[in-house]
C-alpha cells in the first residue's frame, strides 16, 4: 500500500497491531503528549517501556518552533527530516499511540496526513489497553536509521484564521470546537495565560472527551454519530475543528473520518491563536 492510499479506518485494535509487529511495512510511533504533565515525562517514559520497535515523536519539537504559538505543524522539510531521521519510509503504514491521551495520537495522525501521508492509523486504547493486555514492551532508545520519506503539505487539511474567520461570518464549513463545554461558553479561563474567553461566532461544541470511552478507546460508530448530531453538526458537510491549541480538534477530526468525513480541517492555531488577538470577533453566553 503506497503512502498515498487511505486505510478502511483510521483506528486499528491492538490484535491487529499484535499479529503484525516486526514487519518491515509498518511504523509504529510512540505520541504521549499531556497539556498538563505534572511529574510526567513522556520522553523519559517512552525509555523505560514502549511498543517493540516503537519510536518517540516529539510534539513540541516536530513543530514550527520558530512561532510563537504551541506546537504549529513544522514545514515540509524538517518533518520528512526528522521522519527519515527516525526510520520511517514511504510505502510503510504508520501506527500512532499514547499513552494517556487518545487525542495526542490523534494529532500525530492528523500531522502524517497533513503531511500528505494517508496510511496512518491511530491504535484504539493506546498503551494503556496494550499494557492491560500483557502485550510485549521494550525499552531502551528507539533504533536509529536513515531511510527516504517524503512530505507534501496539504492546505485542505489546515485552517488558518483567515479561513475561519470566512467560515464565521459567510458560512461554508461548519466551525466545531473541542474546549470543554465551559471554556467554550466563556465561563471558564483558559489555561494558557494572556487569552480572552469564549468561542468563534458561530460555532459549535463538542468537548472531544465526550467521544472517549473510559478506557481509552473511542466510542462506537453509532455513538460519535450521536455525538455529532447532537452538537448540530452535519458529519456529511465541511467541517473545521479547533480547540485550544490544535490537539483536541485532531481528536475530532479522526472521529469524523470514522463516520466517512475523511477531509475535515484542523485550525492549527486554534484558540491560542485566535483567543491572543483582539482583530478576531468572539462570543460568550454573556454576551
Amino acid at each position: 500500500m503506497s503512502s498515498f492510499e487511505r486505510p478502511d479506518d483510521p483506528l486499528v485494535s491492538t490484535e491487529w497491531l499484535a499479529a503484525r509487529l516486526g514487519t518491515p511495512d509498518i511504523a509504529i510511533i510512540d505520541a504521549t503528549w499531556l497539556l498538563a504533565p505534572g511529574d510526567r515525562k513522556p520522553a523519559q517514559e517512552f525509555q523505560e517501556r514502549h511498543i517493540a520497535g516503537a519510536f518517540f515523536f516529539d510534539i513540541d519539537e516536530i513543530s514550527d518552533t520558530a512561532s510563537a504559538l504551541p506546537h504549529m505543524l513544522p514545514s515540509p522539510e524538517k518533518f520528512a527530516s526528522r521522519m527519515r531521521q527516525a526510520g520511517v519510509m514511504d510505502g510503510q503504514r504508520i501506527v500512532v499511540y499514547g499513552n494517556g491521551a487518545l487525542m495526542a495520537a490523534a494529532r500525530v495522525w492528523w500531522t502524517f496526513r497533513a503531511m500528505g501521508h494517508e496510511d496512518v492509523v491511530v491504535l484504539d486504547g493506546g498503551l494503556e489497553k496494550w499494557l492491560a493486555e500483557g502485550r510485549p514492551t521494550e525499552s531502551g532508545p528507539a533504533a536509529q536509521r536513515r531511510t527516504h520519506f517524503r512530505a507534501r503539505k496539504r492546505d485542505e487539511l489546515v485552517a488558518d484564521a483567515a479561513r475561519v474567520l470566512d467560515w464565521s461570518q459567510n458560512g461554508g464549513a461548519q466551525i466545531l470546537d473541542a474546549r470543554p463545554a465551559a471554556r467554550f461558553a466563556g465561563k471558564a479561563p483558559e489555561p494558557r495565560p494572556g487569552l480572552r474567553s469564549g468561542a468563534i461566532p458561530n460555532s459549535k461544541n463538542l468537548p472531544a472527551p465526550d467521544l472517549v470511552n473510559a478506557d481509552g478507546t473511542l466510542k462506537s460508530r453509532d455513538e460519535l454519530q450521536a455525538a455529532f448530531t447532537a452538537a448540530g453538526i452535519d458529519i456529511a458537510a465541511p467541517i473545521a475543528t479547533t480547540c485550544g491549541s490544535g490537539i483536541a480538534a485532531s481528536l475530532l477530526a479522526l472521529a469524523a473520518a470514522r463516520l466517512g468525513n475523511w477531509d475535515v480541517s484542523v485550525y492549527d492555531g486554534s484558540w491560542s491563536e485566535w483567543g491572543a488577538r483582539s482583530d478576531l470577533p468572539i462570543h460568550a453566553e454573556s454576551d
